[in-house]
């Protein structure tokens, strides 16, 4: 629990944190640079579309 004042700020980081790796990270079975770049290209598409961003 280091850095955070609460059982529940650290639950909470905890749920976001793993949510944003969980799109970001590919599989393992995906292990050629061409998949893993496919993979975050599609990663960012969705987190821009997310987050509304236009960079």
């Amino acid at each position: 629990m280091q850095g955070f004042r609460s059982p529940g700020s650290l639950q909470r980081f905890v749920s976001i944190f793993s949510a944003v790796r969980n799109l970001f990270v590919a599989p393992h079975s995906e292990r050629s640079a061409f998949a893993v770049h496919l993979h975050r290209l599609q990663a960012m598409a969705e987190w821009k579309a997310v987050t509304r961003t236009l960079a």
